[in-house]
């Protein structure tokens, strides 16, 4: 298949996009590097621009004739989002619903999103399944909500096969150190542990201690990237044309912010120091993915279902690239 896959050098989009071309599909990325890196992704599949050229876009469609478009090309920082809700919504919403209508004009018949678990807020019940209420707390998520929305109503009114996949928190690298994570500034998790360890950074902050967790500390779900990108290859094979279908993607295992640190220091063999910082905004306590639709549906099974496993592929890639993709 022709893939157009936006948002392509970044972390997620580069794992999906060597996992796109080892399944023999054709594949274009167009990422405006701002975020993403261009040695993450092979340079005859690059195409340098940004999802405000509608022209580009187009021409990108006709030319390449695309079949499928995977958009991975969004704002993602939950605490910038409550400070900045325009940015979010100018760029997951406005920019992505131009991408959108691009693709029907031209005759995309498969859409993918990257969705987010953000979708569901404070969740009554966890592990959270699918049709538990949407109902975000903060900017990002409902960004993520209101694209969800439209992407349902074209496929309703077009024909369009969408999928949205509301993935939980990626983690961890390529097993032989080849590939991984790398933000500037890093907000995630494991990478600051990791950058902790490397004594990039005298300590890892702990945003809330009070939540109400066994230990104090959010506790989240974390998947392994590589399986991310399994199930987005899965997406184009499944996506049914006239309707969008929604699937949670995580381990269905939750850990706390001490847990993901305790084992980092069994991981790593480093004692390391952490401070005590209050909570940031939009920060839900526990969120943990019901995964048994896409298992059943799809037969997607996480490779990587130890914590352990995931931090150590995460500290392959740190150690032998502390400063990430040539930076």
């Amino acid at each position: 298949m022709r893939v157009l896959v936006t948002g392509g050098a970044g972390y997620v989009g580069s794992f999906t996009v060597r996992r796109l071309l080892q399944h023999g599909h054709t594949v274009t990325v167009f990422d405006n590097l701002s975020t993403g890196h261009r040695q993450a992704v092979p340079p005859e599949c690059l195409v340098e621009g940004d999802l405000r050229d509608a022209d580009q876009i187009d021409q990108l469609l006709i030319v390449q004739r695309v079949e499928a478009v995977i958009h991975f090309a969004a704002l993602c920082q939950v605490a910038e989002s409550v400070r900045e809700p325009a940015r979010y919504y100018v760029n997951n919403v406005l920019y992505g619903l131009q991408l959108l209508e691009r693709c029907r004009r031209n005759g995309v018949g498969i859409f993918i999103f990257s969705s987010s678990c953000a979708v569901y807020g404070v969740p009554p019940q966890v592990p959270i399944p699918e049709d538990a209420p949407l109902v975000p707390i903060q900017p990002y998520g409902r960004t993520k909500l209101a694209f969800e929305y439209a992407l349902a109503d074209y496929a309703t009114a077009y024909g369009m096969a969408a999928v949205a996949l509301r993935y939980f928190n990626a983690a961890g690298a390529a097993p032989d150190g080849s590939m991984g994570e790398d933000h500037e500034p890093e907000s995630h998790l494991i990478p600051r542990v990791l950058r902790t360890a490397l004594g990039q950074q005298a300590s890892v902050d702990i945003y809330g201690t009070d939540y109400p967790t066994p230990d104090g500390t959010c506790v989240r779900d974390y998947v392994h990237v590589e399986d991310l990108a399994a199930a987005h290859v899965l997406a184009l094979e499944k996506a049914v044309a006239g309707r969008l279908i929604a699937y949670n993607v995580g381990l269905g295992q939750g850990y706390s912010v001490r847990q993901v640190i305790a084992t980092a220091e069994q991981v790593t063999g480093q004692r390391l120091k952490v401070r005590e910082q209050p909570r940031r905004g939009g920060d839900p306590p526990v969120l943990i993915a019901d995964n048994q639709r896409i298992r059943q549906e799809w037969g997607w099974q996480p490779q990587y279902t130890q914590l352990y496993d995931i931090i150590a592929t995460a500290w392959e890639w740190h150690r032998r690239h502390p400063h990430g993709y040539g930076r």
